[in-house]
């Protein structure tokens, strides 16, 4: 491939693409602000290890009586750091004749892309919690919520930083149990704003977000959601999006490349339940 011309105009334009495409990507990705992030340094490695602290108990104690030595044992998650990107070529001939603002459209086709898959990768770790409720056979219901909560709160999970992340076709079944599918019998305010918005705000103090970019198990309307503290899963980036160009003579058009750098995985398996139901519409 000619790599000996540039596209001056491209190159100007380069900053206002990773602009673009850094704001979709924070738009569109709902797991990188819901999980703990660490930044990791360049030549650091490909991997982080995230300390990991058990609990330990206290004991009432008589006066003038020594206490008994207590060994504390700490762990480590890693997350391992790696590339994701896309790619799109650009002709000379689209730059000068589209109507559309194409240096914009590219940074949305990278954020977005990135995005969903950095969100993807963060949802794959729901699979990994040891608990779970649900087994994939049946629609949600807001007693299944209840049972997530306080299974982490017996936990002694911490109520601050929570929240529930379902796919759309799950939520569906969610807000038709709080509104007696739809019929809203009840008329209290959460089945009230669930049919004026559309959407579940809140539900046993905890944040409902659904999210389209969390994949299917394999089977119909199935979909493995979670309920989960911030400190359940880690988020390790190294290098956010980064756009480079290569220029094919040739072609007449340059491509240009995205990616990112970052690593992801499970750090507390008791902070978090794996919510596993089947979609009735699905």
């Amino acid at each position: 491939m000619a790599n000996e011309s540039t596209t001056t105009t491209l190159n100007d334009l380069l900053p206002q693409i990773v602009a673009e495409a850094m704001f979709q990507a924070q738009e569109k990705s709902i797991m990188r602000g819901l999980v703990k992030n660490f930044t990791m340094p360049l030549n650091s490695g490909k991997t982080i290890t995230v300390p990991t602290y058990p609990t330990v108990a206290a004991a009432g104690v008589a006066e003038g009586t020594d206490l008994t030595n207590t060994a504390v044992s700490t762990g480590g998650a890693v997350l391992t750091v790696s590339e994701v990107g896309v790619m799109t070529t650009v002709t000379d001939l689209a730059l000068r004749s589209s109507a559309s603002n194409v240096i914009a459209d590219i940074g949305k086709v990278f954020g977005e892309g990135i995005a969903k898959k950095m969100d993807q990768d963060l949802m794959g770790n729901f699979d990994n919690f040891s608990t779970a409720i649900g087994d994939g056979t049946a629609a949600i219901t807001a007693a299944k919520v209840f049972e997530a909560v306080a299974n982490l709160r017996a936990s002694g999970v911490p109520a601050t930083d929570l929240a529930l992340v379902l796919h759309p076709m799950i939520a569906y079944d969610l807000k038709a149990n709080l509104t007696n599918t739809f019929a809203n019998a009840n008329g209290n305010d959460l089945a009230n704003e669930a049919l004026r918005g559309g959407y579940v705000g809140s539900l046993a103090g905890v944040p409902v977000f659904e999210s389209g970019n969390m994949e299917n198990t394999g089977t119909a309307g199935d979909y493995k959601g979670g309920l989960f503290h911030r400190d359940a899963l880690g988020l390790a980036m190294m290098q956010d999006i980064q756009v480079e160009q290569q220029r094919d003579a040739s072609l007449r058009a340059t491509e240009l490349v995205a990616t990112a750098v970052y690593g992801h995985g499970e750090i507390f398996d008791a902070y978090g339940v794996e919510m596993h139901f089947d979609s009735s519409i699905q």
